[in-house]
């Protein structure tokens, strides 16, 4: 008989450990950084900045991204409004100057915030990635508790030192909950 019905196995996404505690998650990311881990991302129902910083997160660059839109739109509201009254429809309104720019300010300021506002929010989107509807570590039954009380930690498979029997030795010895496979 062939083995051409036998299902294959997946590849792998990576190898997942749970935790029970936040404690417990910041120190089995600190113990895979310094195994020399490089690709591996932890998993919280809170934002935890120790286990962040062990990740080496770079700083966001939404702050860029609010600020170029902010100034993009308070230069668009300006020349807009300049381009109106001076050369578009000049209008002569009780002998003032065409170009009577302290009027402008409140269009102005209007657009440099909502172009600030949008820019943070679709460039929160661009950044995060999102919307992604998929991702491999919902294959990990276990893994609905990230978002109310378990803590997670995950060896990519695209990491330099990934051995799965190697990973799952390590983190076993890190002492989760369990520790599973991480089909892609």
């Amino acid at each position: 008989m062939s083995d051409a019905h036998t299902p294959a196995t997946p590849p792998l996404y990576g190898v997942m450990a749970e935790f029970k505690t936040a404690d417990e998650l910041i120190a089995a990311t600190k113990a895979a950084v310094d195994a020399g881990y490089t690709r591996l991302d932890g998993y919280s129902p809170y934002p935890l900045g120790e286990v962040a910083d062990h990740l080496g997160f770079p700083r966001s660059e939404i702050g860029a991204v609010m600020f170029i839109g902010g100034v993009c739109g308070a230069v668009l509201g300006f020349t807009m409004q300049t381009w109106i009254t001076v050369i578009d429809y000049p209008l002569n309104i009780g002998g003032k100057p065409f170009w009577s720019w302290p009027q402008f300010i409140p269009i102005t300021w209007a657009l440099l915030v909502l172009t600030a506002c949008m820019s943070g929010v679709f460039g929160l989107l661009a950044l995060c990635g999102l919307p992604q509807p998929y991702h491999p570590v919902f294959n990990v039954d276990r893994f609905r508790r990230a978002s109310k009380d378990r803590f997670f930690l995950c060896i990519e498979a695209v990491d330099p030192k990934f051995d799965p029997a190697a990973v799952k030795a390590f983190l076993t010895t890190l002492k989760p909950d369990d520790v599973a496979e991480v089909p892609e």
